[in-house]
C-alpha cells in the first residue's frame, strides 16, 4: 500500500515563462460582425481575459493559497491521485469526500473550506485526470475505477465512513462511490446534478407531472444546442487535446464555454471571478491534464444513462443553470431532500459558496449525519 504523502505545489519559473510566452503570442480571431454568444466564446472576451491573464493573474499567489491548505498525494492503482486533506479542528467532525467536475479542480473549494472544515474532515481530490492527479495514461477510468480510487483514497486517509458532496462529474461519481461501498456512506448530497433523459427504451415522461415532462422538453432542446463539446469529449478526445494541450488560449476558450454559460452579461447567473476561472486553466495548463480530463467523457461516459439507486439518502440542491428533474433523479437516487435556489449557478462552490454549504450542514443535521 503506498502511504500518503505531504505534497506542496512548487511550478518551476520555467513552465511559467513558457506560458506568458504563449500568451504574449497568442492570435485572438476577429468576431464576425452581428455574431455573439451564439456562435461560441467572443473574441472580444476572450481578447480581455488573455490580457489580464498575461498581465494581472498572479500564479505565486494562487500557489499561496493552495498551499495554505494540507495537501496529500498518493499512488492508486498506479495512478497519482492529489487531495487537499484538511482536518477539522473538531476531532469528531464527520469526512467529506468532497467532488469537483470539468473543467474545475479543488482549488474551486477554496472559498467553502473555511466554513466545511468547522463541521467536517475535508479530503478534496484532483479526480484522476484532472490537474495534479494527472494525467492518466491508460484507459480504463470508467465509473468503478474513479470509485473504487476514491473509496481507497478515504480509507488511507483514515475514514471509513463518510458523506460524499459533489458537483458536475462530481454530481456522477459521488452518487457511483455509495453505490460501490453504500454502508460507508452516510450521505450524498449534490449539485449541477445530471438526470439522465433515456429516448431508448420508451417515453422517459412517463408518470411524470406535466411540469416536469415540460422540463425533459426543454432540457432536450437546450442539450441539442450545447453538448458539441460533450459529442467530441466522449468520441474523439484525442484529436482535441492535441490542440488544447499546445495552446493555451485554446485551452482557456474550450473551457469557458462552461465557466461563462454563453452569456457573461446574463442575470440568471452569478458572474464567476475571473481568478477563479484562470486558477483552473492554469493548473489544467501546467500539469498538461486537458486531454485526459476530456477522456472522462469517452470512459465514463455511461455515467450519463440510467443508473440503479444506491439506497443511500441524497439531497439534491439546484441552482439556476441546473437542470436536473426530480422525477428523473428519483429513478437513479434515493431522494430525501430537494432544495431550488434562485441564485448562484452551476459552478456552487465559486458563485454561491454560503448557499451551498449551508445546504450540506442542514442536509446533514436533518439526517442527524455526526462523526
Amino acid at each position: 500500500m503506498s502511504e500518503l504523502q505531504p505534497f506542496t505545489v512548487d511550478v518551476p519559473t520555467a513552465a511559467l515563462d513558457d506560458l506568458a510566452r504563449r500568451l504574449d503570442a497568442a492570435r485572438v480571431i476577429d468576431q464576425p460582425v452581428g455574431a455573439g454568444w451564439e456562435y461560441g466564446v467572443t473574441g472580444e472576451y476572450l481578447g480581455e481575459l488573455v490580457r489580464f491573464w498575461r498581465e494581472d493573474f498572479d500564479w505565486r499567489a494562487v500557489e499561496k493559497d493552495l498551499n495554505a491548505w494540507p495537501q496529500v498525494t498518493t499512488t492508486i492503482g498506479g495512478q497519482p491521485v492529489h487531495a487537499v486533506h484538511a482536518r477539522s479542528p473538531h476531532p469528531d467532525a464527520m469526512p467529506l469526500l468532497l467532488l469537483h467536475g470539468w473543467p474545475s479542480t479543488p482549488a474551486d473549494f477554496l472559498t467553502v473550506l473555511p466554513a466545511l472544515t468547522e463541521h467536517f474532515h475535508v479530503v478534496a481530490p484532483s479526480l484522476p485526470g484532472f490537474g495534479f492527479s494527472g494525467p492518466t495514461l491508460e484507459t480504463g477510468w470508467d465509473l468503478d475505477r474513479h470509485a473504487d480510487t476514491l473509496l481507497e483514497l478515504m480509507s488511507r486517509c483514515g475514514y471509513e465512513r463518510f458523506v460524499v458532496q459533489g458537483g458536475d462529474w462530481g454530481g456522477l461519481i459521488g452518487p457511483h462511490v455509495a453505490r460501490r461501498a453504500p454502508v460507508r456512506v452516510a450521505l450524498v448530497h449534490v449539485n449541477a446534478l445530471v438526470t439522465p433523459i433515456d429516448w431508448t427504451s420508451g417515453d422517459p415522461t412517463a408518470g411524470l407531472p406535466d411540469d416536469e415532462r415540460a422540463q425533459v422538453y426543454a432540457l432536450g432542446a437546450m442539450w441539442k444546442e450545447r453538448q458539441g463539446y460533450a459529442t467530441i469529449q466522449s468520441t474523439r478526445p484525442q484529436t482535441l487535446a492535441h490542440a488544447l494541450n499546445d495552446s493555451p488560449v485554446g485551452l482557456l476558450a474550450w473551457d469557458l464555454e462552461w465557466f461563462v454559460d454563453y452569456d457573461p452579461a446574463s442575470t440568471l447567473q452569478t458572474p464567476i471571478d475571473p481568478r477563479a476561472i484562470l486558477t483552473d486553466v492554469t493548473i489544467t495548463w501546467l500539469t498538461g491534464t486537458a486531454g485526459s480530463s476530456a477522456r472522462t467523457y469517452k470512459e465514463a461516459g455511461h455515467a450519463f444513462g440510467p443508473l440503479p439507486s444506491s439506497g443511500v439518502p441524497t439531497a439534491v440542491a439546484c441552482f439556476p443553470g441546473d437542470h436536473a428533474i426530480r422525477g428523473l433523479a428519483e429513478r437513479s437516487h434515493n431522494v430525501v431532500r430537494w432544495t431550488q435556489y434562485d441564485r448562484g449557478g452551476h459552478f456552487a462552490a465559486l458563485q454561491a459558496p454560503n448557499l451551498l454549504v449551508a445546504d450540506l450542514i442542514e442536509a446533514c443535521e436533518e439526517r442527524t449525519v455526526t462523526g
